[in-house]
């Protein structure tokens, strides 16, 4: 007869990152990551000229060419899985496979090219997926009242708009929190989750 184990095994959740081209979705991973992040950085060459649009993000040298991973553990229970998407549209036959079985989603955006995170809030307003919205600030860049960004993007008031600094671990932990009672809230409507998000 066996010894009885009394490890607890921690309930894996899976988490989605997704935002446009060069929006910072590796950096928010690695930020908060407890595991060395796994990444599949590429470097971008004359190849991809024409193909993927790199207005606004010029000195950008690597791009993701599959997804991002990371994972952090909020406590001995629970484990956050993190997905990052590719940014680039001819990777998006990718996404229903980094998606399946998600709870939920951060969608990333630059104000400065508002307009890249579209593909994504169609997938995921499409799907039904409860998603936040963060806006990454990037310095120098002009900053946008979230009403505003709310505003452009033409938001249901109940999805939750939050900035944050990508390179930042508790102000990705915010973003991650604001989601993890989105999740909650959709499903216990309309009890809502006041907790706070407990990053070890």
């Amino acid at each position: 007869m066996s010894a009885r184990s009394d490890k607890i095994v921690p309930l894996a959740v899976k988490i989605v990152v997704s935002g446009g081209l060069g929006v910072g979705k590796t950096t928010f991973i690695g930020a908060i990551s407890e595991i060395e992040p796994l990444d599949t950085e590429a470097a971008i060459t004359q190849v991809s000229l024409g193909v993927d649009s790199l207005e606004g993000v010029e000195s950008k040298t690597t791009t993701t060419v599959a997804l991002d991973f990371g994972r952090i553990t909020l406590d001995p229970s629970i484990a956050l899985y993190l997905f990052g998407t590719p940014g680039q549209d001819r990777f998006s036959f990718l996404w229903d496979d980094l998606v399946e079985g998600a709870l939920g989603t951060v969608v990333l955006v630059d104000t400065r090219r508002i307009e890249d995170c579209f593909p994504a809030l169609d997938y995921f307003e499409a799907h039904r997926a409860p998603f936040v919205l963060a806006v990454n600030r990037f310095d120098g860049s002009q900053r946008f009242a979230i009403d505003e960004v709310r505003e452009a993007l033409e938001l249901a008031d109940d999805v939750p708009v939050l900035e944050c600094d990508a390179r930042d671990r508790g102000s990705v932990r915010d973003v991650l929190a604001a989601l993890m009672d989105r999740v909650i809230g959709a499903r216990t409507v309309p009890r809502r989750r006041t907790g706070a998000l407990v990053v070890r």
